[in-house]
């Protein structure tokens, strides 16, 4: 790949978050790329209705995109990243994928996850306090970033405009039943994977076994960090993508 080769990026949030969370890194990106934070389908603006599959939500988000670009991808948004890049190998250049697991749910022989039963528990939860389900799950993914409280306000923040209670619940079933494992070996892709120390979310364990399983990633720990470090970090954050989309 030429160097500079990447001229557009596309930001892809996580689940209960919404497009706005990118708004600080994509500033810090704007001046070297065009940027664009995309909604997954039925979260903020977007008033998406039909299925929202995983397969759904790449069709979706492939439409809306630049014919080529790098990809940021964050939790679910990273799920979502690595299944576009195995599907249009042609328009997803570069994969970044911060706090990225290729399964989210534990499985035999995969324990670096979150049992089933947490994942339908949260969904149990939504139901009864969408409210208060996305502030506690804020919570959780600052809990043990060297910045917890700033985080938690911005995720939290996020999470009071992301979607209906009815994508929320699809987005956990996406969470509940997705395994590229097999697929990563097939992802060409330049990528970075992008890890928080302190991730209670993800396991650092997954990204280190993703980055590993892809053909061409490398993986970087940022500690002090949770699951969001592009919150808490952002600067170091930006540098790397800076240096890594104009490789």
């Amino acid at each position: 790949m030429q160097k500079n080769d990447v001229r557009d990026v596309v930001f892809l949030h996580g689940w209960g978050s919404g497009a706005g969370i990118w708004d600080d890194l994509a500033r810090r990106l704007a001046p070297r790329f065009r940027v664009r934070a995309l909604p997954l389908p039925g979260y903020g603006a977007d008033t998406a209705s039909g299925t929202h599959s995983l397969q759904a939500i790449v069709a979706a988000i492939a439409r809306a995109a630049p014919r080529r670009c790098g990809v940021v991808g964050w939790s679910l948004g990273g799920e979502v990243a690595l299944a576009w890049a195995r599907r249009a190998g042609h328009q997803v250049q570069r994969l970044a994928l911060i706090a990225t697991t290729p399964c989210f749910t534990s499985r035999p022989g995969w324990r670096c996850a979150t049992a089933p039963a947490v994942l339908r528990e949260i969904g149990r939860s939504l139901a009864a306090d969408r409210a208060g389900t996305l502030a506690r799950f804020a919570a959780v993914q600052a809990r043990g970033d060297a910045h917890a409280r700033q985080v938690a306000r911005l995720l939290k923040q996020s999470s009071e405009r992301s979607a209906p209670g009815e994508v929320l619940k699809a987005g956990l079933a996406v969470l509940s039943n997705t395994d590229l494992r097999r697929e990563l070996p097939r992802v060409q892709q330049p990528a970075v994977v992008l890890h928080g120390a302190r991730d209670c979310v993800v396991p650092p364990a997954a990204g280190r076994r993703l980055a590993a399983a892809l053909p061409n990633a490398r993986f970087a720990l940022l500690r002090d960090c949770a699951h969001a470090p592009f919150l808490s970090q952002p600067e170091r954050v930006a540098r790397t993508l800076r240096e890594f989309f104009d490789e």
